[in-house]
């Protein structure tokens, strides 16, 4: 199956798009793995942050054929040349460019077993400031590039029986976190949908995980605009929001914070929300 390039995002380089070849022996099958499963993966927003350490991390595993994609050309595929991943570069929030990914994983392979979504970007201050374009990017790689490229690769996973999909979401999104009001919503909207997606497919042999993180030690918040002050809780190495990404796929998991304590936090606004809401409002 032939397709056109996907459309890609900003990138310092020009002309076509080089890619790595995956090392052969690894197809679909052929290796068992840490994680307990082996195959192909896809992995989004691999380009860096806490998508380029779980690709490194999946290809330590051995047994996976890896598919990575991203938005920065150079970067990418810098990360799939260390470890000998197949390189797809897109913007996803372009249209039809979650299709045209789907194209490209199937010709590489003949279906897929992994899907990781971690592409995301944040914004921090008051929400009466935020511009317009900026909601909307949040919205679109956030949320709406995984609906859609879950709603792309989903068929095919159902139709060979088999399957994890992995979202990356945050804490934001279980608790809600002040100045960042739309991509705390981003994140919530993410665990709805895994939630529900989750129970339609229940009988269809395709699992779905939530791992949710706290803050990460990542270019993330340089790249919001906005570092990290807080101080506490201290930012967790990316390598932990890995770990817990093959704790969901070798365990089945349905959802893993990160770290495992953020759980309470989220536990005690579903069980006493207004004594949260007190809490929140007073210590932030």
């Amino acid at each position: 199956m032939s397709h056109a390039p996907l459309p890609t995002g900003p990138s310092n380089r020009t002309g076509p798009v080089a890619t790595s070849v995956p090392r052969t022996g690894t197809a679909p099958g052929s290796a068992g793995t840490a994680t307990g499963r082996s195959g192909t993966a896809l992995v989004t927003g691999a380009s860096s942050g806490i998508g380029a350490v779980i690709a490194r991390r999946l290809a330590a595993e051995g047994g996976w054929r890896l598919v990575l994609n991203g938005r920065d050309v150079t970067r990418l595929e810098q990360v799939a040349a260390q470890i000998d991943a197949l390189a797809v570069p897109a913007d996803l929030t372009r249209p039809g460019a979650e299709r045209l990914l789907t194209d490209a994983v199937l010709d590489h392979a003949e279906h897929l077993d992994l899907l990781v979504a971690s592409a995301g970007l944040g914004w921090a201050g008051d929400f009466a400031a935020m511009p317009h374009a900026r909601i909307d990017e949040i919205v679109g790689v956030d949320l709406l590039a995984t609906v859609h490229l879950v709603r792309a690769l989903l068929p095919h996973m159902v139709a060979a029986g088999t399957g994890r999909i992995v979202l990356i979401g945050s804490v934001a999104g279980s608790v809600a976190v002040r100045g960042e009001a739309v991509y705390s919503a981003a994140k919530a909207a993410l665990a709805a949908f895994a939630d529900a997606l989750r129970y339609e497919v229940r009988h269809t042999g395709v699992g779905v995980s939530l791992v949710i993180p706290g803050a990460v030690d990542t270019p993330f918040f340089a790249r919001r605009g906005a570092p990290y002050t807080r101080s506490w809780p201290r930012p967790v190495p990316p390598e932990r929001v890995a770990d817990a990404v093959c704790a969901a796929v070798r365990q089945g998991k349905d959802e893993v914070y990160v770290p495992g304590w953020l759980r309470y936090p989220a536990l005690v606004r579903g069980a006493a929300p207004g004594l949260y809401r007190r809490l929140a409002a007073r210590f932030g």
